[in-house]
């Protein structure tokens, strides 16, 4: 029996890279997109991506988004009342799995199955891989032709001059030593726009960046 999977969607490019893995698999059928958006902002969460891009990615893989409202400030109660309330429509819509685009943190893996615990949901992680195995994913992606944009930064982790910037091979090289290629310790955040996930790219321009509660942000803009 096929499992019909719905992909947890961050905008960026490991979900990106997880739609691409779980396209490839025949005994998946995936059923849905789902974000979470901070409503007050009408952008993805931390990514700060504006809902309209978000809703070009799903149009451009071709599948349906789930789109779950988050008040900002969220609490945590807050954030599992609502997720409660998604996992429940997910099972509704026939789901069996909620995939997620996590590489190697554990606890955050851990988090994830403590949530769906109960729900009728199995989670999946379809692209898992070591800590050391990073650098090497990350030329993949870029190999494979994913093209993205770093739309916010850490600037304790990394030199907000980075924000903005096209995340490719010539990004890769540029990366200073401590920094994961693909930004898994949270040192920066992506909006995917262009790779094999997608039966066409989307066009964006850089337009302002600014510094809000500590991270470095792009604004990105349809073209």
């Amino acid at each position: 029996m096929n499992r019909r999977v719905v992909l947890s969607w961050s905008s960026g490019k490991d979900s990106a890279w997880a739609l691409a893995a779980l396209t490839a698999d025949p005994q998946i059928e995936l059923v849905a997109l789902m974000t979470t958006f901070n409503e007050d902002a009408d952008r993805v969460a931390m990514h700060a991506v504006r809902r309209q891009l978000a809703q070009a990615q799903a149009k451009a893989a071709d599948l349906p988004l789930i789109e779950v409202d988050l008040p900002w400030p969220c609490s945590n109660e807050d954030y599992e009342l609502r997720m409660a309330d998604a996992c429940q429509g997910l099972v509704d819509r026939g789901a069996s799995h909620v995939a997620f685009g996590d590489l190697f943190l554990e606890d955050v893996r851990a988090y994830r199955e403590r949530q769906l615990e109960g729900t009728g949901l199995a989670p999946m992680f379809p692209i898992w891989h070591p800590e050391g195995g990073t650098p090497a994913l990350a030329r993949r992606m870029v190999e494979a032709g994913l093209r993205a944009v770093l739309t916010c930064v850490d600037p304790k982790q990394l030199d907000p001059a980075f924000v903005g910037r096209t995340y490719d091979g010539a990004f890769l090289d540029a990366l200073p030593d401590g920094v994961d290629p693909c930004g898994e310790n949270g040192e920066f955040h992506t909006f995917c726009h262009a790779g094999p996930m997608f039966g066409s790219s989307i066009d964006v321009t850089v337009g302002e960046q600014v510094e809000r509660g500590g991270f470095w942000f792009a604004d990105l803009l349809p073209a």
